[in-house]
């Protein structure tokens, strides 16, 4: 046990392994002594991923000549992971040369290696992200941009889900119902949003818009909540260690993809620069921001809030889509957006909260001692006497359960 995480050592690969529910109560800890720096960073952050996610449906739409692409996608997704590398790198060694005496070096073999034994759950993001990397190019050529920024938007459902089976997160009903609210709001956006009579590979247009819609939903939300817990649960691991580590698994897996295409089209298909303009460049360096982003949302923030932040550049797609290629902004677009923002309001309105927390109390009170109850107890019933009964208890006693 440590920093009361209960560590599992995998038999497989010896690293360490920090159970769901120690990880969520762990993260749980941290929320309740973020600052309000913090909550500014983390301000940032969204504003920051609803300008990078808005526009990355754009920045593919403009690389499409013809209605297709005349680069390969993976090429792009490799790059990608390239530019990542590199800027982990550059940070880690700006981290190492501002370390202080006596902490323990960031750059040294045996922190590395038992670092990258102790992160090996993070290929399992890094394989996942890069299927999904490849289906967002598929997704464009069957929706237009404002149409997959809403499709992306189920993955807050089922990240909800995985959360609560994979990482014992709790979430309240007012929060359940805001989810249902959400995935009303995607339907609406949704109808009659297919072309009739149209088809592709000999596949009825719906039919294989549907497939890929499904699994466009399900992979990443399958990457989200693995990266969440990989990155949690080795919490004192440097961010732009795991980083390097996690974009160094990710350029590895896109690149057998090339490998693959090379095999499949020929040796000319190896030219990874093969087709790319100003767009794909600005591309490459929008996914690169997301991917950075989205690794401090995992650690520091939440895989709910990741999601909502990019539920909030939706509309910021849809109107930039209008203005710049004609697309219409339907009633039923309006409607959904509308529904869509009620149910972020709802999901992270006080009221919400206030379920959950009573929740969480009921569950992690039989875990206290009796000792800690009696005062608990105590602390209750005599309001106002805060102070003193502070004295009473441990510092890890006095530690709020929740974030507040």
């Amino acid at each position: 046990m440590k920093n009361g995480m209960i560590e599992i050592q995998c038999s497989v690969c010896h690293s360490k392994l920090v159970s769901t529910k120690a990880v969520s109560k762990a993260y749980d800890r941290h929320r309740s002594k973020i600052s309000k720096k913090h909550r500014a960073l983390n301000v940032l952050l969204v504003v920051g991923d609803c300008m990078l996610v808005g526009l990355q449906p754009i920045l593919v739409y403009i690389s499409k000549v013809d209605g297709k692409f005349k680069f390969s996608p993976i090429s792009v997704n490799f790059l990608t992971e390239i530019a990542k590398v590199i800027f982990a790198l550059v940070m880690l060694l700006i981290q190492a040369r501002n370390q202080k005496i006596g902490e323990k070096p960031l750059l040294s073999f045996s922190t590395f290696v038992q670092s990258a034994r102790n992160n090996m759950l993070l290929a399992v993001p890094a394989l996942l992200y890069a299927i999904n990397n490849y289906l967002k190019f598929i997704m464009q050529l069957y929706f237009n941009p404002a149409t997959v920024k809403m499709l992306s938007n189920l993955k807050v459902l089922v990240i909800a889900i995985l959360l609560k089976i994979i990482m014992k997160r709790q979430f309240s009903i007012i929060q359940c119902e805001a989810l249902a609210l959400l995935l009303i709001g995607i339907s609406i956006n949704q109808m009659q949003a297919l072309p009739e009579g149209s088809s592709r590979m000999d596949v009825p247009l719906e039919m294989g818009a549907y497939i890929y819609t499904f699994i466009f939903v399900t992979v990443p939300s399958l990457a989200s909540v693995f990266n969440e817990y990989a990155l949690k649960s080795q919490y004192d691991t440097s961010i732009y260690l795991q980083n390097l580590f996690l974009y160094g698994y990710g350029a590895i897996f896109n690149f057998l993809g090339i490998l693959g295409t090379v095999v499949i089209k020929g040796p000319e298909s190896f030219d990874i620069l093969h087709g790319h303009s100003k767009a794909t460049m600005l591309l490459i360096i929008n996914n690169a921001g997301q991917g950075i982003l989205s690794s401090f949302f995992f650690k520091y923030a939440d895989t709910i809030l990741k999601k909502y932040s990019s539920t909030v550049a939706t509309i910021f797609t849809g109107f930039a889509s209008a203005a710049l290629f004609g697309h219409t902004l339907t009633i039923n677009f309006m409607l959904g957006i509308s529904i869509v923002f009620i149910s972020m309001h709802q999901f992270f309105a006080p009221i919400s909260k206030v379920k959950e927390e009573e929740t969480r109390v009921m569950e992690l009170e039989p875990v206290k001692s009796d000792n800690r109850s009696k005062d608990s107890k105590f602390i209750n019933m005599t309001a106002g006497a805060n102070e003193e009964a502070s004295h009473r208890v441990d510092s890890d006693a006095r530690q709020p359960l929740l974030p507040t």
